[in-house]
């Protein structure tokens, strides 16, 4: 099946509807997931995507379309991203200050999502109520769904804002905990013992004084 349009033609109905679901998707968005939305089959949501992507490449666009795990989401094009790296930088870094409370949280959430707030409470053996509350508030955090089991917990997960302040396309990309130990300074070699001096060091979060509220 050819593309639905060519360069010199508008989006097609099914393109633009794509590219809106991307542009307001949190997380990656599937093709089975878009074919089921559109009611269109996979092979043709998949060739929509390419199209659209192709699209927006020929049209010089400041954004794109990218596949990631998970789906396809929208990204920055690759020629803009000096201009992305200073606005992270100087705008983003400046509008969210993390306590070591919430840095500790965060990286408890990190490696071990999707977790409930009962879970990082026993990792970190303090309560975290507000800490999490603080994390969803700047949208570097999410709600995921419910624990199957006793009282239904929410479970949560890093969000796409997660990545984009700590600089990596996806979670896989983080350091792992093995990593993380070597990065540490000698004093808080040990990830299980402080995750957060150790995440701060290989991230280079930068992070306030503070503590998750005591039980």
């Amino acid at each position: 099946m050819m593309s639905s349009y060519a360069p010199s033609e508008n989006l097609s109905d099914a393109a633009r509807k794509i590219e809106a679901v991307l542009f307001v998707a949190a997380s990656p968005v599937s093709v089975h997931e878009l074919a089921e939305l559109l009611s269109l089959s996979p092979s043709v949501v998949l060739e929509e995507l390419r199209a659209l992507r192709d699209a927006l490449f020929r049209r010089r666009h400041g954004i794109t379309i990218v596949e990631a795990p998970g789906g396809w989401r929208m990204a920055s094009a690759e020629d803009v991203a000096d201009v992305i790296a200073v606005f992270r930088d100087t705008v983003m870094t400046q509008k969210i200050r993390l306590s070591k409370a919430a840095v500790e949280t965060l990286a408890v959430i990190a490696y071990n999502q999707p977790a409930t707030r009962s879970e990082v409470e026993e990792i970190r053996g303090v309560r975290c109520e507000r800490v999490i509350e603080t994390l969803l508030s700047h949208g570097m955090i999410r709600i995921a769904g419910r624990r199957k089991g006793t009282g239904s917990p929410l479970l949560y997960r890093t969000t796409d804002r997660f990545l984009d302040v700590f600089g990596v396309a996806s979670i896989s990309e983080l350091p792992t905990l093995e990593e993380l130990d070597e990065l540490a300074p000698a004093e808080n070699r040990d990830f299980a013992d402080d995750p957060a001096a150790s995440f701060e060091n290989a991230t280079g979060v930068d992070s306030t004084n503070g503590s998750c509220e005591e039980d």
